[in-house]
């Protein structure tokens, strides 16, 4: 089998199964299959494929078919320009949060946290941006900081990072300059209409705190001006239609320039503050 034929046949199987951008997954996993570069997969379809690589394209496309997300097949997802192992204890990381992060480098900063890290994704694309940071992440899971840790490593930043189990701040020692969260958001009610790849392959601690969605927010801005430096910053991701609460918590929690910022769809998707 040619891979132009295996590629046809799996995106005929995709549609079938009326998996999203099912063409485009197809050609990823293709060339994840055959060990190349997505850019000169044209240029390989006329091959024959190997036994090899045929069944690994199968096995792909069997997982595809379950709705395990493409990230996770492949083990990986880019984020900032940068690749970030990913497994199903941690959030995929998704282009909306690289907002937070152009957010966080408009200004500077020596020292920050991020809450829930997960991947890893913010802290340290902040770390890799900002040469002379250093930086914290927290996570409730010790499996997400395995893979946090991993990445680190991968990208050369494990001198500058450090990683620790903590529930939100209960095991953090500041001050920073700048505290940085993409929290749990999502409510109880909009679990139910996420798309598989999300609702059944994610975790689900750090896709929603149950309710109305806003308890990780309640939490932070109460208690986040104890761990920052004077005019420090704290800038978090929201849901769509969060923004108005969350800038009232943001108030309460005395913070000042509250602002939020939308997404390229034009969604509410940052809010942020500093310290007076």
């Amino acid at each position: 089998m040619t891979a132009a034929q295996a590629l046809a046949e799996a995106t005929k199987r995709l549609k079938a199964a009326n998996v999203p951008n099912a063409a485009n997954d197809a050609r990823v996993l293709l060339a994840h299959a055959l060990g190349t570069e997505r850019s000169r997969l044209t240029l390989v379809l006329p091959d024959e494929m190997s036994d090899a690589a045929q069944a690994r394209y199968t096995q792909s496309i069997a997982a595809r078919l379950t709705r395990q997300p493409v990230s996770h097949i492949l083990g990986q997802r880019e984020f900032y320009g940068r690749a970030f192992t990913v497994t199903p204890d941690v959030l995929d990381p998704r282009p909306d949060t690289e907002l937070l992060v152009d957010t966080a480098l408009n200004a500077p900063f020596g020292t920050l946290l991020d809450l829930g890290t997960g991947s890893g994704c913010i802290l340290l694309t902040l770390l890799a941006e900002n040469m002379g940071a250093t930086g914290q992440g927290v996570d409730c899971s010790q499996a997400a900081l395995d893979v946090a840790t991993a990445n680190a490593a991968s990208l050369g930043l494990d001198q500058r990072s450090q990683f620790a189990v903590s529930d939100w701040f209960s095991n953090v020692r500041g001050p920073f300059d700048l505290i940085v969260s993409n929290p749990p958001y999502i409510t109880a009610d909009e679990m139910l209409d996420l798309a598989p790849e999300v609702r059944d392959w994610e975790p689900k601690v750090a896709l929603t705190p149950g309710g109305d969605g806003l308890d990780a927010y309640r939490i932070i801005t109460a208690a986040a001006p104890q761990y920052l430096t004077p005019g420090g910053r704290l800038i978090v991701e929201i849901g769509a239609t969060q923004a108005a609460d969350v800038q009232v918590l943001f108030q309460t929690g005395g913070f000042d320039g509250i602002t939020c910022l939308q997404d390229l769809d034009g969604r509410d998707r940052v809010v942020f503050g500093h310290l007076a």
